[in-house]
């Protein structure tokens, strides 16, 4: 009898020990899990892709005076490097969005990373200055798809009221990568040459596609070690279109609002695509700048990237306290009017510092109303939020054309490198004053 107490009482002991211990095991991998959510994982992903994009579109830009020197190129010359890589980014927007939606995302971005990475590569082997540029038309062909797609898989992977938060993370990641470029290319110019920049950044390329083949997953639910609860958590509200249709011609032509926001975004582009293509040279040839000083043509971008996460944290906050229309409105105004009067104030003063200075809050205000942009045409385009947007991107790169021809066009025939900056200025500040047409409660369907 007193062995069966006993032993009743060492099971009562060990039930009442793993009653105890089971929950507290049970928690560690909950917590992990809520930190380390596998959509979060994507985010970093696209993230990377977005630094990647940026180093590849910028490299020719602050390699100019290699390439400058290697092919003698005039201004005008330079220009046309820039404009036709405008050119074909421009015309494949909108079938490589299309693209991504008939095909997925995963497939999509695989291809295109493959084909810019080659193509950058093929940029350094470039023997003379026409091949470069027909080469340049290719490389933009394929890089034209990256945004596109990137919306493409957040839209799959993130619900709707995380989406505008992850593509601020996106864009700052662009201007992340436009900071890194000079710290990268100019020492490698410096040991080896600026071909070795295009051959670098290829292979970089390359290691992307590797971690995106083997890591992605089209469909939140295929991918291995998600929890149940995040998968439901995203398909609940992720609001995914299930069919594809394109907008009338009639409808695109008839709308006053669209076309104010095609517009504008020309307009913007015009100013954006100087701190691309035109502002390393500008810096070195009109401002007497040393290159060497990377940290120079990087603190734009620096700013750039903390002007897209302000944007569209403050365009998010103030639609909740003055709605929707004044909400975005309010930013998109306020930061363009102010980017100009910084690039008109950068081409009038004397110093250099103050100078680049200002070029830099340029970019930040500029960048400021970047996600409100693209935030607009998904409120406009509702259903067609993938066609607005294309056709407004599209509409940009027309703008980013005219700046790289008009840029060095102005410079060769007037001598004066601050003249476009004025200009420029007041494009953008234009391009501001257009905000007070826009309203992004008018849907496209119910447009006039």
């Amino acid at each position: 009898m007193a062995s069966e107490n006993k032993n009743s009482g060492k099971a009562i002991a060990a039930e009442a020990a793993i009653t105890v211990t089971t929950p507290v095991i049970a928690e560690v991998p909950v917590a992990k899990k809520v930190i380390f959510k596998k959509r979060y994982q994507v985010l970093g992903v696209l993230c990377l892709l977005a630094i990647v994009t940026y180093l590849d579109r910028t490299a020719a830009s602050v390699a100019e005076h290699g390439i400058t020197d290697s092919f003698q190129l005039t201004e005008k010359q330079f220009g046309w490097l820039h404009a036709v890589f405008s050119i074909a980014y421009g015309i494949f927007q909108i079938p490589s969005g299309l693209w991504g939606d008939k095909f997925g995302a995963k497939k999509v971005l695989l291809f295109i990373v493959l084909w810019w990475s080659a193509f950058t590569v093929f940029t350094g082997l470039s023997p003379t200055f026409t091949i470069m540029l027909a080469v340049r038309f290719v490389f933009a062909a394929g890089e034209a798809g990256a945004f596109p797609n990137i919306s493409i898989a957040i839209s799959k992977w993130f619900p709707a009221y995380e989406r505008a938060r992850a593509q601020s993370f996106v864009w700052m990641c662009t201007r992340m990568g436009g900071a890194l470029a000079p710290l990268l290319i100019l020492p490698i110019m410096e040991h080896w040459s600026w071909r070795t920049v295009f051959y670098s950044f290829g292979i970089i390329g390359f290691l992307w596609a590797i971690l995106w083949y083997k890591f992605f997953r089209e469909n939140p639910s295929q991918m291995p070690g998600i929890t149940n609860e995040e998968v439901e958590e995203i398909e609940a509200n992720r609001k995914v279109k299930k069919s594809h249709t394109l907008l009338s011609f009639k409808k695109l032509v008839s709308n006053k609002n669209l076309w104010t926001l095609m517009l504008m975004y020309l307009l913007y582009m015009f100013g954006a695509y100087f701190y691309l293509s035109w502002m390393p040279k500008y810096l070195r040839q009109g401002r007497g700048f040393d290159m060497k000083q990377a940290g120079f043509i990087a603190l734009p971008f620096i700013l750039g990237a903390l002007g897209c996460l302000l944007g569209g944290f403050s365009t998010d906050y103030l639609c909740k306290k003055i709605g929707i229309k004044w909400g975005r409105r309010s930013v998109a105004v306020t930061g363009l009017m102010l980017s100009g009067l910084c690039l008109i104030s950068a081409a009038l003063v004397a110093n250099n510092f103050t100078c680049i200075v200002l070029l830099s809050f340029g970019l930040l205000c500029k960048d400021f109303t970047l996600p409100v942009s693209w935030t607009v045409a998904a409120d406009i385009g509702g259903k067609n939020a993938g066609a607005i947007s294309g056709s407004m991107h599209m509409f940009g790169q027309i703008g980013s054309t005219l700046m790289s021809l008009g840029f060095g066009y102005l410079v060769a025939e007037t001598g004066d490198w601050n003249l476009p900056i004025i200009l420029i200025g007041i494009i953008v500040m234009c391009s501001g004053l257009l905000w007070l047409r826009i309203d992004a409660t008018k849907h496209i369907d119910n447009l006039d």
